[in-house]
Formats: C-alpha cells, sequence, structure tokens
C-alpha cells in the first residue's frame, strides 16, 4: 500500500489518529497526559514543600554554585537606586574608553588655541603663505594702478 507524499524515515512512522480516538477523547497521546500529569503532581508536591519550609534561601544553587563562592557581576541584579538615596557628593570613574575621549578633546583645543597663537609648526607655514599671498596681491594692484595710469597718460597724449 502506497503511503502517499511523505516517505517513513528509519527512525518512526507517520501515525494518524483513528475516528475511535477521536470519539474517545483528546488527539494527544497517552504519554503526553501521563507526562502532564506527573509534572502536575511534582509541581503540587513543590509547592507544599515550599509552604513548609520557610527558609531565607534567595535561588537554589545548580551544579557547583554551593561550593564555589563566583564574584560574577553579570549575575547580580543591579540595585534599583531611589533619587532620594543617590549621593551626589560621590565621583564616579570613567572607564577607559571615556578618559581617552576627554584626554583626546583637550589636546585638540590645546593645539587650536597654539595654532591661533601661532606657535605651531602648521601654523608658521600658513602665515608664510599668507605673508607671500598678500605680497603678490600688492605687487598685482601696483602693477594694475600704474597701467591705468599709463593708458590715461597716453588717452592724454592723444587728445592733444
Amino acid at each position: 500500500m502506497g503511503r502517499g507524499k511523505f516517505k517513513g524515515k528509519p527512525t518512526g512512522r507517520r501515525q494518524f489518529s483513528t475516528p475511535e480516538d477521536i470519539l474517545g477523547g483528546s488527539s494527544r497521546p497517552r504519554t503526553f497526559r501521563q507526562k502532564k500529569e506527573e509534572e502536575e503532581e511534582i509541581e503540587e508536591e513543590e509547592e507544599e514543600s515550599e509552604e513548609e519550609s520557610d527558609e531565607d534561601t534567595e535561588r537554589k544553587m545548580k551544579g557547583t554554585q554551593g561550593i564555589i563562592e563566583i564574584d560574577n557581576p553579570n549575575l547580580a541584579k543591579p540595585k534599583n537606586l531611589k533619587a532620594k538615596d543617590i549621593d551626589l557628593e560621590k565621583t564616579t570613574e570613567l572607564s577607559r574608553r571615556e578618559r581617552e575621549e576627554i584626554e583626546k578633546q583637550r589636546a585638540h583645543e590645546r593645539y587650536m588655541k597654539m595654532q591661533e597663537q601661532g606657535k605651531t609648526e602648521q601654523a608658521k607655514k600658513d602665515l608664510e603663505r599668507l605673508k607671500l599671498i598678500r605680497e603678490q596681491r600688492a605687487e598685482a594692484a601696483r602693477k594694475r594702478e600704474e597701467e591705468k595710469a599709463a593708458k590715461e597718460q597716453k588717452k592724454g597724449e592723444a587728445r592733444k
């Protein structure tokens, strides 16, 4: 007999519920029902045992947690501080990245101040370049003035 679209695997076969199973109860297999009942019983027992023992245990230790003391900051729950409990006078230490960033900004500010005062190498080069450009422009303006004056003089002579 053909099995249809799905071929069986060697680990198990597809099971279809019969009309009697459907009418008989839920579609879950009996093993699921048994496991669920066992879990419910275990939960009830745990609830009873918790009610009986009023010890101040924070949580159950798994594995070697009870034997070995571990100081893992990720395991510790963060403390919620209220606004009235915060100490404003307490200074917090900056992380390495934050310190480096602040130091970098201060160094840049110092460099910019030196640059404005003309004390850095780059500032000296820039000032020299500006001086040369100003001289060239002044010479060019002088030449233009001389050429203009020469043209006017020629026009004056031509009119005579």
